[in-house]
């Protein structure tokens, strides 16, 4: 008998996966170009030239030890340019000390979790979320508590973060850039998150932590400057992977950062590599984090996507459809043409369209769409949103 929870949460996992299944059917039978599939976040560019270069490097030169386990929180000198680059960016001092080297920044998330949750503490998360931050949060015995977006902006709604806010609650999941939106939560909206959690601490007697998971704070167009979390909240544990700066979803790389204002820093850190260990991880992938630390700061070519999201964004608007334009990530999430989303993706598959229902992300009556597919992808799906619209207009 296999766990009832598990295949409790089958039925609710994420639709996202189910879509990106019901591509490959439509491709084996319609063929590759005529399937236009926008379901996963999976970069369609290549690695930036200097990614692929150094990986030849300590392939090719036959380094020695380069497979070989290390600390759990990962090669020191490696955290240490990782702290070096988040001090320039955010201006916090930070040290390697303060950086352990993860799977991806899922695992990231599920350490940070797994070292502050007791069973029954609560996690407020923002919707629209990431589909799959509830069964994280469940992993450790914890209890999801979802508070409301601002429709016009799809900004955190303050009045009902502060309703949300409870003595049993530990943290809160920023995601800025967001998925599904692409929004940035501007520098005003994130001051008066940290103003409520400081009343809200002192109300409860509390530490509630911000955990700030960003693996598209590369992703950023139109020369909008990113808010530094790590800045603006004293408990600040952030959470990133390479996966989409770097396109290298496949190889599980990232990291977690704490703030060293964190009361108990040391003991979190130390929680921080035990649960690495484990969970599993054990350490994060050996030969990648010495890529990525001579490596870290170049991207791909953000322009690129830029042109992606600008070309299928003003279509969808001249199509009636309405849509925030996203300022990071690569993600639209327009508002369907009918009340039912769940409804309209499947009157999507008719023209061998794959987009997301809003419902798994807190968000019904919208849906998703990965502009990371190719251009080429995106340019035959114009006609096939064309047809879409005048169908659900009859």
């Amino acid at each position: 008998m296999l766990s009832q929870k598990v295949v409790s949460n089958l039925t609710n996992s994420s639709g996202i996966r189910a879509m990106f299944e019901e591509g490959e059917r439509l491709r084996k039978i319609h063929g590759d170009k005529n399937v236009f599939d926008f379901t996963l976040g999976n970069p369609d560019m290549e690695p930036p030239l200097l990614v692929r270069d150094t990986l030849k490097k300590y392939i090719c030169d036959d380094v020695a030890g380069i497979h070989k386990y290390m600390n759990n929180a990962g090669y020191m000198d490696v955290r240490e340019k990782v702290a070096a680059s988040l001090t320039k960016e955010s201006g916090v001092e930070l040290k390697g000390e303060n950086i352990v080297m993860t799977c991806g920044a899922a695992g990231g998330l599920n350490i940070i979790l797994k070292s502050i949750l007791n069973p029954g503490e609560e996690v407020i998360i923002f919707a629209p979320y990431f589909v799959e931050y509830s069964f994280y949060i469940d992993n450790h015995g914890g209890k999801t508590v979802v508070v409301k977006p601002n429709m016009d902006t799809f900004e955190p709604d303050i009045d009902d973060l502060k309703s949300k806010i409870s003595k049993n609650t530990k943290a809160i999941i920023i995601n800025s850039p967001n998925n599904p939106t692409g929004v940035i939560y501007k520098e005003e909206t994130l001051i008066k998150i940290a103003e409520v959690l400081k009343e809200k601490q002192k109300e409860f007697g509390s530490e509630i932590f911000v955990i700030s998971d960003e693996p598209y704070n590369k992703l950023v167009y139109d020369g909008v400057k990113l808010p530094s979390l790590l800045k603006i909240f004293d408990n600040a544990i952030q959470g990133c992977s390479f996966s989409k700066s770097l396109s290298l979803p496949g190889e599980r790389i990232g990291f977690v950062a704490a703030s060293p204002r964190i009361k108990e820093i040391n003991m979190l850190m130390d929680a921080l590599i035990f649960t690495n260990r484990i969970l599993g991880y054990v350490n994060a992938p050996s030969l990648f984090q010495r890529v990525i630390a001579e490596t870290m700061d170049v991207t791909i070519d953000i322009g690129e996507y830029q042109k992606r999201r600008d070309l299928l964004y003003n279509h969808l608007i001249s199509l009636g459809f309405e849509c925030i334009k996203p300022e990071g990530a690569f993600y639209l999430f327009p508002k369907a043409l009918i009340e039912d989303d769940t409804q309209f993706v499947k009157m999507a598959l008719k023209y061998n369209l794959l987009i997301v229902p809003g419902k798994g992300f807190g968000c019904p009556g919208y849906f998703r769409i990965a502009y990371c597919s190719s251009l080429e992808t995106i340019k035959g799906a114009l006609p096939a949103f064309e047809a879409l619209a005048k169908d659900c207009r009859g």
